[in-house]
Order: structure tokens, then sequence, then C-alpha cells
């Protein structure tokens, strides 16, 4: 069994399940698969930072696994480390590709007189914010791998995911306000196109986003030797099963239609769709 002392620092404060790690693995595997083919299909490329949140939960529960197996507490670093970061920053990548999917339905329902923030910003705005909140909790991660420095890893995530608590609260708002003025004064776009669906889908997966980082600033704020962080199946409940859900929420209600719905609207308008046309040569993969 590990060593329980509070004083000492250790890498799991219990013997991690092998079992529930490839579980994860497995089934985050299956659910990223079927989203990199649904977004190849649709030619979806802004959601690539959603399948790579999924990969790098495949990558870390992989790790963890691999840590499981190993003979407590002689668990190697380079494992802990990668599931820990990934596993971590995951739901950053989730959030870059939420935020989006608001900008196209705002232009998919030529709603943009609706929204506090234009749209030719508001994409801009909030995945510039969660860039950093990556940053900042993938350094902190780092930190915390070695246990001199621990405590200011600690810190520094906890940093990070109010940040992106509070962005995310601000992107919720920003979206309920665009929603309920164009619920109440609906364009003539709007009209023929399901387009609730979508924001629906961005509150619900927005709601697991933000309980599963408050439970993880509780669980830093508590420390190495915390309730939380000595009870692996907190770390399942609270976040690897609610990122699951994330995954196939979009799988189910995908984004992708979006753009179908852009393009034939460009189509009939004759227009350019110029800033959704930049942002998809920016993730369009090179030919």
């Amino acid at each position: 069994m590990a060593d329980n002392s509070d004083d000492v620092y250790l890498l799991y404060r219990y013997n991690p399940s092998i079992a529930a790690a490839s579980v994860a693995c497995v089934l985050f595997a299956i659910i990223t698969g079927v989203h990199s083919f649904q977004m190849y299909k649709s030619r979806a490329w802004f959601l690539i930072p959603l399948v790579l949140g999924g990969i790098f939960e495949v990558i870390g529960f992989a790790a963890r696994a691999y840590s499981a197996s190993q003979k407590a507490p002689d668990w190697s670093l380079g494992p802990y480390i990668i599931q820990s970061v990934l596993t971590l920053v995951a739901p950053a990548l989730f959030a870059g590709s939420i935020y989006m999917i608001l900008g196209r339905v705002i232009l998919m329902t030529d709603g943009e007189r609706y929204s506090m923030v234009r749209q030719k910003w508001l994409t801009k705005t909030f995945v510039c914010g969660d860039i950093f909140a990556f940053l900042l909790q993938s350094g902190g991660a780092g930190l915390m791998s070695s246990s001199s420095k621990a405590k200011t890893g600690e810190y520094v995530v906890v940093g990070g995911l109010i940040f992106q608590i509070l962005f995310f609260g601000l992107f919720v708002v920003v979206a309920f306000i665009f929603h309920t003025r164009l619920r109440k004064s609906p364009t003539a776009t709007s009209l023929s196109i399901p387009w609730q669906k979508h924001l629906w889908a961005l509150y619900i997966s927005s709601a697991l986003i933000l309980i599963r980082s408050i439970f993880r600033v509780v669980e830093f704020l508590q420390g190495n030797a915390g309730y939380l962080f000595s009870h692996e199946a907190f770390m399942y409940a609270f976040d690897a099963i609610l990122m699951f859900g994330v995954l196939v929420l979009f799988c189910w209600l995908h984004p992708g239609e979006i753009r179908g719905y852009l393009e034939r609207e460009k189509r009939t308008s004759g227009g350019s769709g110029s800033e959704v046309q930049l942002e998809e040569q920016a993730f369009r993969p090179a030919k």
C-alpha cells in the first residue's frame, strides 16, 4: 500500500485501478474515433480542438493504466506526468470548439445584432482566453511533477481553472442573452433552421465542464493529501464521466450540420462568409 503520510508528496495516494483506466481509455478512443469520422465527413474543421481533447483523454488514461500496472509506491514519473497533464487540459480544448460553435450559430441565424460581442471578435476573444487558461494549467501541472515545486504548481493550476470558470461563465451569459433576444425577435433565417438544439448542447456541455472545473479547483486547493486527491472514485465521477458526456453529446447533436447551413446560405446569397472561411482555413489540414 502507498504511504498516506500527509507530509510526504506522493504521485497517488491510492493504488490506481488498471481496470477503470483501461475502460476509460477504450471508451474515449471509441468516441474520439467517431468524432474524427464525423469531422472529416462534414469538413467541420473547427472541431479539431474537440477531437484533440479526446485524443488527450485517450493518451492520458492509457498512461494512467500503465501507472496502475506498476507496483505502489514505485510509480514511474513519466506516465504520471502524461496522465496528469493531458486529462487536466483536455477540457480546455473542448472549450475551444464550443466557443467557435456559438460564433457559427450566430452567423447561421443572421443574428449578430443580438450578440453582446460582435461575431468577428467573439470567437477570437474566447479562444484567446481559452489558450491562456490552457497554458496556465499545463505549466502548473508541469511544476507539480517536482515535489519541491508541487505547491506552486497547484496554485498555478487553480489560477488557470478559476480563469477558465470565469471565462466560461461569461460565455454562457453571452450565449443566453443572444438566445433570449433571438427567440423574442426571430430573424427570417432562424425560422427555417434548427438552431436552438445547438445552443442547448452548448449549455449542457458548458455546465459539465464547469462542474468538472469546480471539482478540480476544490481538489487542488485541498492539496496532494486532500480527501478528493486521496480517493480515485472522485476523479472518474467528476472528471472522466463528465468529459465523456461532453463528447457523447456532441456526437449526438453534431455541430457539423452548422457548416452545411452556412455553405448553403453562402451559395444562395452569393456571400463570401469571409470570417468563417478564415477560421476554416486555419484549421483545415494541408493537402
